[in-house]
């Protein structure tokens, strides 16, 4: 039941994830790439990427998304 309800969460997760990666790239692709810190390819994809495959996609078990911090 906990796998479920993990899987459930990263699900979600991955399709917010994907949904603001598209809204960043289409309205200002170079911070979107920038803030996203993916490359020209991903970000190409990325766009292209309809409702049904981003729905695919996000229910995949890994997490998309990775957090990154910087000490500066």
């Amino acid at each position: 039941m906990i796998d479920d309800a993990l899987l459930a969460e990263i699900r979600e997760a991955n399709l917010t994830y994907l949904i603001l990666a598209q809204r960043m790239l289409r309205a200002d692709r170079a911070q979107g790439m920038f803030r996203l810190g993916i490359g020209e390819e991903v970000a190409t994809i990325v766009e292209a990427l309809t409702t049904a495959q981003m729905l695919k996609i996000a229910s995949s078990s890994p997490l998309m998304c990775k957090l990154r911090f910087d000490d500066r």
